[in-house]
């Protein structure tokens, strides 16, 4: 009989390759364990031994002799072709109805990615056209599939849970099951050092004891001061919760109320009561997941703790790490939102690959109001089907509860009676008196030029700027035109003056308002949506040392100059004006929110997609079930919008990478070393920037802003640099 290999080793003769057969069993047997998370263990087991049967053809055992300077080993050119992923997915489909055409996604896409079935938009990578290609191909390896066929389990039909409006979700999770069991087979023979390098990561409930007895021990030694009173009862009351049964729940926190820690001792207990796998930890910006990843660490070790984010500092990152990123396999996760929703709407195997193991974890989403107005459909829907479908806790945690549409119920954590909104009140927002009457920049600038200590925070980066010119020196500036290295130097210098009682005034756009722990007496904000002022407010007595005192923070919300620039923050600002109408209306009343929430969700034009998307999010993911245009959302479900270019700045001692970067283009190393030396600016001035000689394109794709940069406004627009007009944050 005709020996077939999955995979070769280089140098090695063929005895010594991993036989076909082998390694089909081995993912089989990996598929079928994790999809069993979820109840979809037979269809784990059937994608395994089918998803290479291509290797089979006479084609491919010849590349493999080829590529390992052999000759073709006796398998004579037959007309079978090497691209190996379709032959499985012409199997199931011609083979297994339905319940085959729904492994023929998995099958044919756990290479090059999940495909669309029409071709309208990806061409011949179409699954329907893709089929063509592994029936050829299953002409010529009819006796090795016949000797498969006799392995698989007999498919009727997926989990009842399964409906036409969550299939594409669950057909991901099985690509996912899929391609982590293909890869880890593969490294296991191909690679046994990396294999090897997999460590152990300790389980939740090794990990909870360091965590809680971390906690007591910062609760014994906090200044006995009322806000830290609440802050225990917060955490008892997350604790408390705990045993609730697995669903969807709120946590919806003051800011400075401690929700990091306190919602930490929720997932932890809920995980060890429930058997939850892992915690993963999702916050909308970078800046923010570095500081809870920091406060975690320092309590369970940063070794116990996965970073998966775009700024991750390559000193901070080890092989485990990168590894237990590449599936998400270890307790505790902390990542962004970007890569969180992305990947549950991703075709390419890399993003997909972690999916599986999201399934019975404890998801915490914090700020969850920053979902991303236009995809509010889609990550509602994805929320439900983790919680309904896959075992997934969800905790939404945010001072400012959003009233997402169509969520399922949820259970808020924190009692009625607790009473947090008014007991941790530390300060007074004081509304515009008149909404019709803006002030000017020289007017602000002089009252603000009367305190010692003042942030004030404005809509745009020329607002900033405008601003900044006109207040005395020392001032300092903080906005997006600045790195993000020289950001947080800049933060440092401010929590600094603060703790001192130096003085410290600051002009910033909204980057500071989320997750940023400084501490002002006043703040003023210009008018904006009821969540950003909520927020702003956060940076005002924070820790309610005022209180103490027998007095609150100040909260100035102004009308300014110019209203902001079309688009979300005008929504939200339009939503604000309206707000005072409402009976009772108090901007620090919980459930104001919920109705600002829902006008301002009122406004938009759409939710189900961005501006000139060739999707509708999520109606084209089911309308025409099962034929998904799964490679069409993955391109087009981004949670960022794209129309910004980052351009690097020479900042610290970074020179040594972008030289390296200008001279043999982009590596793992560099650009992680690079990431905090961005300023993202619009792509539509890109090239008039290159055209007035500001930056330089180092690299193909890659620019480097030549123009002025400083230490004190960072990257010059609107001086002697080029003028670009408004800029948000």
């Amino acid at each position: 009989m005709t020996e077939y290999y999955a995979h070769s080793l280089t140098g090695e003769p063929p005895e010594k390759w991993q036989k076909l057969e082998d390694h089909l069993r081995q993912v089989a047997v990996l598929a079928e364990q994790f999809a069993s998370v979820f109840h979809a263990g037979d269809w784990g087991w059937n994608a395994g031994w089918l998803h290479d049967v291509g290797k089979a053809t006479n084609a491919f055992q010849s590349y493999l002799h080829q590529q390992n300077d052999l000759d073709d080993g006796g398998y004579d050119a037959d007309g079978s072709v090497s691209n190996h992923a379709s032959a499985g997915a012409a199997f199931a489909q011609d083979r297994m109805h339905i319940p085959g055409k729904i492994l023929a996604y998995i099958l044919a896409g756990h290479h090059a990615g999940l495909p669309d079935w029409y071709s309208a938009e990806t061409g011949n990578a179409a699954l329907s056209i893709r089929l063509e290609e592994g029936r050829h191909n299953l002409t010529f390896i009819e006796g090795f599939v016949a000797s498969i066929q006799d392995k698989l389990r007999p498919l009727s039909r997926p989990p009842a849970y399964v409906k036409p409006e969550n299939a594409h979700f669950w057909i991901r999770m099985l690509f996912s099951c899929l391609v982590d069991a293909d890869r880890l087979d593969t490294e296991k023979f191909c690679d046994s050092d990396k294999c090897s390098s997999r460590g152990e990561y300790p389980n939740l409930g090794t990990l909870a004891p360091r965590f809680f007895q971390a906690l007591e021990k910062l609760e014994q030694s906090a200044v006995r001061t009322e806000v830290n009173t609440i802050r225990s009862e917060i955490r008892n009351a997350c604790e408390s919760a705990a045993d609730e049964p697995s669903g969807l729940f709120s946590l919806t926190v003051p800011t400075g109320g401690g929700k990091t820690l306190s919602g930490m001792a929720f997932a932890l207990r809920h995980a060890l009561r429930h058997g939850k796998r892992r915690i993963i930890y999702v916050i909308p910006y970078t800046s923010i997941i570095e500081q809870t990843a920091s406060v975690l660490g320092g309590i369970l070790g940063r070794e116990n703790i996965v970073e998966h984010h775009s700024n991750l500092d390559p000193e901070r990152s080890t092989p485990r790490s990168e590894m237990a990123a590449e599936n998400w396999d270890a307790p505790i996760v902390v990542t962004t939102s970007v890569q969180f929703f992305e990947s549950l709407y991703a075709a390419k195997t890399g993003a997909a690959r972690k999916l599986h193991n999201i399934a019975n974890s404890v998801v915490i989403l914090d700020e969850a109001q920053m979902l991303p107005p236009e995809l509010l459909t889609p990550c509602v829907e994805a929320i439900n089907h983790l919680v309904s479908c896959f075992g997934v806790t969800l905790v939404l945690a945010t001072a400012t509860q959003p009233a997402l549409p169509k969520l399922l119920p949820v259970r808020e954590i924190i009692p009625p009676e607790l009473n947090l909104y008014a007991r941790l009140r530390r300060t007074a927002i004081n509304l515009p008196p008149d909404w019709q009457a803006p002030v000017t920049w020289p007017e602000l600038a002089s009252r603000l030029s009367g305190y010692e200590q003042v942030l004030c925070i404005v809509n745009t980066r020329r607002d900033c700027h405008d601003l900044f010119t006109l207040m005395p020196e020392g001032t300092i500036h903080l906005s997006a035109l600045m790195c993000g290295e020289h950001r947080s130097e800049v933060i440092a210098d401010i929590k600094r003056r603060l703790l001192t009682g130096s003085p410290c005034r600051v002009i910033s756009t909204q980057l500071v308002e989320a997750g940023v722990d400084i501490d002002f007496p006043v703040v003023y904000r210009a008018l904006a949506g009821l969540d950003s002022i909520a927020q702003a407010a956060g940076r005002c007595n924070r820790e309610g040392k005022l209180n103490t005192a027998g007095c609150l923070g100040e909260v100035h919300v102004f009308i300014p100059p110019k209203p902001a620039p079309l688009g979300l923050l005008r929504k939200g600002e339009d939503t604000m004006r309206e707000m005072p109408a409402v009976e009772g209306f108090d901007p620090q009343e919980p459930a104001c929110y919920t109705r600002y929430f829902q006008n301002y969700y009122a406004r938009l034009n759409s939710t189900t997609g961005r501006p000139g998307s060739k999707i509708e999010f999520n109606h084209d993911l089911i309308s025409d079930f099962p034929h998904i245009p799964f490679r069409t959302a993955g391109y087009e479900f981004r949670m960022i919008d794209d129309a910004q270019q980052a351009v690097f700045v020479r900042w610290g001692e970074n020179d040594k990478w972008l030289n390296q970067l200008r001279a043999i283009g982009p590596t793992r190393d560099n650009l992680r070393a690079l990431q905090r030396s961005c300023v993202n600016l619009p792509r539509r001035q890109v090239a008039a920037m290159k055209t007035q000689g500001m930056i330089e394109e180092i690299w193909s794709g890659f620019w480097l802003w030549i123009g002025k940069y400083d230490k004190i406004g960072g990257l010059d627009l609107f001086g002697d640099g080029y003028s670009i007009g408004e800029h948000i944050i």
